[in-house]
């Protein structure tokens, strides 16, 4: 084959890995240095810590919601 053919080859070889390489560290750095992310993270965290705690509850055996009722009224 031509040395052209070589040539350009590994130019767009170089230059695919160069864009690929420049893309994925710009992904990481985004996640990296997203405060909202981590608040938003551990808001998450927090709310499914506080449906952990309303599950114990609703599914205790001595648990029962009508009688609960019963009692404020």
């Amino acid at each position: 084959m031509n040395t052209l053919f070589y040539v350009v080859c590994i130019v767009a070889i170089v230059f695919t890995a160069d864009t690929i390489q420049k893309y994925l560290k710009m992904k990481n750095q985004e996640k990296e240095n997203d405060p909202e992310l981590e608040e938003t993270l551990a808001h998450i965290e927090r709310l499914e810590e506080r449906i952990r705690v309303l599950e114990r509850i609703v599914t205790e055996n001595k648990y029962d919601l009508g009688r609960e009722i019963d009692k404020l009224e």
